[in-house]
């Protein structure tokens, strides 16, 4: 009798377990059919097997359907491994166009202009990523998405790389089957305040209202900085960003919590921009990055190599303007960089060029940053940790050789 409701467990586990593969994207819809059909047949076995006791346990009676319980297990893990399709640079290059999740609707990130067009920081690395697997920057497809849809449209397949302000902790990096591949922007979390509050540093909020986004390492982050310190406050939880701006616009909350970059953007959207104020604190580490599904390591090489490419172009003083100068170059490294010399693109499955297609086309990192959140955008943020590793910040790529 154990071994019967064993076996009706596992049977019941599996069969729910794939009516969620069914639900969402996974590609093979027919091996799912056809595990399902097996489940059928399975639970019409067991119960014909309602035999007494003694029959039920016999070896020769339950091995039959313990090898088939097996089969179906591995079967479905192949199935859900299969989610992971190491193939991702040929179904881009199929597709003609790469996949790219992005927020919706962070100025100065990722964001439609008045026209419609996506721009933005996390934007133009999606553009460069196309620039070095298809060969042209216009080839993406921006899916917006929340912080709820993020990785699980990752996981999904719906997108190809996750391009979204998202934070690289060691949580989603193990557990969650993505990989992080690198840093784009260094962030901390920060604090905007109505200038009325008469409030100059984080460490004079006790008792303030804070409006937050739920599901987020920002409301993590919130609750153990005042649990230290000791210190109250009132949350005001909001499904979504835009949310949480409207309602400390609308006063419902003293003080607005998340990224200090997205503080300084959402400052230009408030009825009264000159009424609020970013305080100086920075409380986390968010190293924001793009993110890939586990199990492709030619594609995570991929996406990664395309950051260290645009880190490595602003290191050595090639930008879109001057690489195609470049490549009369004697310097080892820069002949490497645009694929003259060195590895090039073997080892990536990718052409020769790849790296001068995404130079020419998208530009350096500090081209891309001055023109999304620097000096040449309305956000006129600094570099600070951003800037590279000889100019006083911790921006740094391997060499490209």
């Amino acid at each position: 009798m154990k071994q019967t409701i064993k076996f009706s467990f596992v049977i019941s586990t599996l069969a729910l377990i794939l009516s969620g593969c069914d639900k969402s994207n996974v590609q093979d819809k027919e091996l799912i059919k056809s595990l399902e059909a097996k489940i059928q047949t399975l639970e019409l076995q067991m119960k014909e097997s309602k035999l007494p006791a003694a029959t039920t346990s016999n070896p020769d009676t339950i091995k039959p359907l313990q090898d088939k319980i097996a089969s179906l297990e591995k079967q479905l893990a192949d199935t859900n491994a299969g989610t992971n399709d190491p193939k991702t640079l040929e179904k881009v290059q199929k597709l003609g166009y790469v996949q790219c999740g992005v927020s919706n609707g962070l100025p100065g990130f990722s964001n439609p202009n008045a026209k419609g067009e996506w721009e933005g920081l996390d934007v133009e690395f999606c553009q460069a990523v196309a620039a070095a697997t298809i060969g042209d920057k216009t080839k993406v497809k921006y899916i917006p998405l929340t912080t709820e849809e993020r990785f699980t449209a990752l996981q999904l397949g719906e997108v190809d790389v996750l391009a979204r302000n998202t934070t690289w902790t060691m949580h989603r990096d193990t557990a969650l089957g993505v990989r992080f591949t690198g840093v784009n922007y260094y962030d901390g979390q920060g604090f905007m305040i109505k200038k009325n509050l008469g409030v100059y540093s984080a460490t004079e909020l006790d008792s303030a209202t804070i409006c937050v986004q739920s599901g987020t390492t920002t409301e993590l982050n919130l609750a153990d900085y005042f649990r230290f310190r000791e210190m109250k406050y009132t949350p005001v939880i909001y499904d979504t960003e835009a949310q949480a701006i409207e309602g400390f616009d609308a006063g419902r909350c003293d003080v607005l919590t998340t990224d200090q970059s997205a503080l300084y953007v959402f400052r230009q959207s408030l009825q009264d921009p000159s009424g609020a104020v970013v305080l100086p604190e920075i409380i986390s580490k968010e190293p924001l990055g793009p993110v890939v599904r586990q199990g492709d390591d030619q594609w995570f090489n991929i996406v990664r190599w395309t950051l260290y490419t645009m880190l490595a172009a602003e290191e050595l003083g090639v930008s879109s303007i001057s690489v195609d100068d470049m490549k009369n170059s004697n310097d080892p490294n820069i002949r490497h960089l645009i694929g003259l010399d060195g590895p090039k693109g073997k080892g990536l499955g990718l052409s020769d060029d790849w790296g001068y297609r995404i130079i020419k086309q998208v530009g350096n990192y500090s081209e891309s940053f001055e023109r999304t959140v620097g000096t040449n955008s309305p956000f006129e943020m600094k570099r600070g940790v951003n800037a590279l590793w000889q100019d006083g910040g911790i921006q740094y790529a391997p060499p490209i050789r």
